[in-house]
């Protein structure tokens, strides 16, 4: 996906012609600057992306009785942008090398507008649930903003660094989650359930904003060129499959979560849309914020290690659901479900630190080094994260429609997250299984042809990614 060399230059403004930040003098000197500006400006974007994403978690809070709505059509309409922005991932991850990824930034800004501008036209009762979930699934392109911010930011930082830089790239786009659903807490509390539109009045002019900050301060990278061959690597690598299975259960579960919660509420212990919105931003704020701290550790103690207990967490956590659902009791249930939030945020971090590792854990056994392991490492990571990305964002159109499921079959819950809990089991069997089983260097699994004989590699160790 990406390359630290010099490519033919590119016309138009804030171009990079050379890049290379494991160079420790380049990154001293002027890299670092260079890169923290522009993940500055990355994260505001991917912020209000996951805002838009995430709308109509809040909007479903105002459709009232009136908009004759039920419990399973409100879960659905929540899954739409959870499908649409997993699909949009894959050409979003391609689109930074074709455009540049300031370019690109501006452009998935811009494309914000649509599913803000029509949600304020059509969020009204009366209007047909077909015409709502066209709406709904609009606003999926702020779901794609997030693999194209993460590859930009891949391409900008050293391996040593990436846990951190895309633990914050990442948490901040997050928290636009939580804090959307604060603005359409304070609308409700304030205006009332009756004036949805104010929530985009709000965001409307930070779509502008984003788009003008981004084109004044972001750059293009040259050396960034899209790879069909590397695509193709990534998607014959059984590793990326592998991780887009734990992402799914990290990055899937947060997502997932954050736009079923105020319906859980509302639907299982009776809250009115006002006391739903109330509690549904804490868990994905605290998530949000602490998935730097996930790659933080990642960098520190291996991804490998903290995913597997991170894992392991989540399954408890799970189990306190699944008794408070039974017991019917709210502050248990709150309790066991932020926690879920935490350690989702946690290994959202952890995975995606692991997935440069890993191939760059590839090019070590396959010999490189230096500035040839970086190149083989940035090519492959960087064409991964986009399909990992996208199917652990379609893990959160399966919570959703469990719940769905699960709420139309037995009026609550507890089906579901007893599924949930079945599948972090899984989770934490395959982390231990393919990176860290015995503290033994784990065989890399092929999944396709290689033009490298396999027999002549050292077989990568993966319990430090």
């Amino acid at each position: 996906m990406t390359a630290p060399t010099t490519t033919a230059v590119r016309k138009g403004g804030r171009w990079i012609e050379q890049w290379d930040p494991e160079d420790e003098s380049f990154w001293r000197e002027k890299g670092e600057r260079i890169a923290t500006r522009n993940l500055v400006f990355s994260i505001l974007s991917e912020h209000i992306g996951f805002s838009i994403w995430s709308l109509w978690s809040v909007m479903v809070l105002f459709m009232g009785p009136e908009y004759g709505v039920d419990a399973a059509g409100k879960f659905f309409l929540v899954a739409m942008g959870t499908l649409v922005g997993g699909v949009l991932r894959v050409p979003y991850t391609f689109a930074v090398a074709r455009f540049g990824g300031r370019n690109w930034t501006v452009i998935s800004a811009g494309l914000l507008l649509v599913p803000a501008v029509v949600a304020a036209v059509v969020m009204e009762p009366g209007t047909s649930y077909t015409t709502f979930m066209v709406v709904a699934a609009l606003t999926g392109v702020g779901g794609g903003n997030f693999a194209s911010s993460m590859t930009n930011i891949n391409s900008f930082y050293p391996l040593r660094k990436k846990g951190w830089a895309l633990g914050l790239n990442a948490g901040g786009g997050n928290i636009g989650v939580p804090v959307i659903q604060l603005i359409g807490l304070l609308v409700i509390g304030t205006a009332g359930a009756a004036q949805p539109r104010l929530v985009l009045a709000v965001y409307i002019p930070l779509i502008v904003v984003a788009m003008v900050l981004s084109a004044l301060f972001m750059d293009n990278l040259a050396p960034v060129r899209n790879d069909s061959g590397a695509a193709r690597e990534a998607a014959r690598d059984a590793h990326t499959w592998i991780m887009s299975l734990l992402y799914i259960g990290t990055f899937g579960s947060f997502i997932g979560y954050s736009f079923a919660f105020g319906l859980v509420l509302q639907n299982q212990f009776d809250r009115t849309p006002l006391q739903a919105a109330s509690l549904t931003f804490i868990g994905p704020l605290l998530g949000s914020l602490i998935r730097p701290v996930g790659g933080r550790l990642a960098d520190t103690h291996g991804g490998a290690r903290i995913t597997l207990w991170n894992f392991a967490a989540m399954a408890v956590a799970t189990l306190v659901v699944v008794y408070a659902s039974a017991q019917k009791s709210l502050p248990v249930f709150l309790l066991g479900f932020i926690a879920l939030f935490v350690l989702s945020g946690l290994g959202n971090g952890s995975t995606f630190k692991m997935i440069p590792g890993i191939f760059q854990a590839k090019a070590v056994a396959r010999g490189l080094t230096g500035a040839a392991a970086a190149s083989y490492g940035r090519r492959l990571s960087g064409a991964a994260m986009g399909l990992i990305g996208a199917v652990g964002a379609l893990g959160g159109l399966g919570i959703n429609l469990a719940f769905r499921e699960s709420f139309a079959s037995a009026q609550s819950g507890t089906p579901a997250f007893v599924s949930f809990l079945a599948f972090y089991a899984l989770c934490s069997a395959v982390t231990w299984a393919v990176y860290l089983r015995g503290d033994r260097p784990a065989t890399a699994p092929a999944a396709g042809p290689d033009t490298h004989d396999p027999r002549s590699e050292r077989q990568p160790a993966y319990a430090d990614v």
